[in-house]
């Protein structure tokens, strides 16, 4: 697979992972408490997809680096979340185990774009 192959790829699956994060999200009883982690994963979980997109518009190396680099961090911040949720008890393990190995996946691939932008 070229590079225009594997950009195209990870748009179309930071989309879906976008999907499954409003999907999870959604899903999410609803308290004062619980406003805010919806709000919150909701924000890092989509953003992700959208940067990446960005990035791949990007009109310089710098400004490809930098789009990359918020595509990690907003992918570490969705992993918090969903992570506080699994503690949180508040949805079933199975709908959340999935989104969790998407979500770290896609923060391994980020963070070695990221390494290899800065070589």
């Amino acid at each position: 697979m070229d590079n225009k192959e594997f950009s195209k790829e990870l748009e179309i699956r930071t989309r879906r992972f976008a999907i499954q994060i409003i999907k999870l999200s959604a899903s999410i009883p609803y308290s004062i408490e619980s406003k805010v982690i919806k709000n919150q994963i909701t924000k890092s979980g989509t953003s992700i997809g959208a940067n990446y997109r960005e990035a791949n518009r990007a009109r310089s190396k710098a400004d490809f680096s930098s789009r990359i680099g918020i595509c990690e961090s907003e992918s570490s911040e969705t992993v918090y979340w969903i992570e506080l949720l699994e503690e949180l008890d508040w949805i079933p393990l199975i709908n959340i185990e999935p989104v969790l190995k998407e979500a770290n996946e896609l923060l391994a691939i980020f963070s070695t774009i990221g390494k290899t932008l800065k070589q």
